[in-house]
């Protein structure tokens, strides 16, 4: 099983039905563009991606409309399908707006907060201070991803939900490259035990609060890495 870029898991073999397998492909380089497998620039070829993943190139073709949809790649006669990278500014803004939809769903969350919800994120964010302690980068930000997707999918605002889902498309890739940074990686790790000191004192004010401070926080180190990659 492999995580995707919107927390659930994804299955290592391609489903049966038509849809289904062009969904699955798309998650499969979604993750990939997430995790770096593909890097800015990087060609997505269908004929390589058909023979590795072992499906037609039908769904291979459709997967790649919907990542290109997200915005994740763009399409040109000449280069064909291309991984595509944001600025340091694009980063800012994006973040901006990222950190208003997740810092409302963190507020309407702890709002309705019930026993088996907290209990669900107790249980997230102890998986993912384990794989913190144990330097598990990849399994920490996938279990990190659950706990954001788990507060937003229970807000009760579909409006937020559907518009954090079409930001996130993009931004998932820079939350990655914002927690390699070793000492935002320890600020975010102290950010999600002090969101959690704050819902169990049921502060609503205090889980906004912190949690746009956190996804400010991300923006801003993202925007750095992106600047120090630019050429001179």
């Amino acid at each position: 099983m492999m995580t995707d870029e919107t927390g659930p898991q994804i299955e290592d073999t391609a489903p049966s039905e038509p849809t289904a397998i062009a969904q699955w492909v798309a998650d499969v380089l979604r993750d990939r563009i997430v995790k770096g497998s593909y890097p800015p620039g990087a060609r997505l070829v269908e004929r390589k991606i058909s023979a590795e993943l072992a499906v037609s190139r039908t769904p291979v073709r459709e997967a790649i409309k919907l990542l290109d949809a997200d915005g994740l790649i763009g399409i040109s006669r000449n280069k064909g399908a291309q991984v595509l990278q944001f600025g340091p500014e694009e980063a800012r803004e994006i973040f901006d707006v990222i950190a208003v939809l997740e810092s409302l769903a963190a507020e309407r969350f702890a709002e309705a907060l019930t026993p088996a919800r907290l209990e669900t994120l107790e249980e997230l964010h102890d998986r993912m201070m384990v794989f913190h302690k144990i330097g598990s980068h990849t399994d920490y930000f996938d279990t990190n991803s659950e706990i954001h997707d788990f507060i937003i999918a229970h807000c009760g605002n579909p409006i937020v939900i559907e518009t954090h889902k079409r930001l996130m498309a993009r931004a998932r890739r820079g939350r990655f490259l914002a927690i390699m940074r070793p000492e935002r990686l320890t600020e975010a790790v102290s950010e999600h035990e002090a969101l959690m000191a704050a819902l169990r004192q049921g502060d609503t004010g205090a889980v906004a609060q912190i949690w746009r401070a956190h996804l400010l926080h991300t923006g801003a180190t993202l925007a750095d890495v992106l600047a120090e990659s630019e050429p001179a």
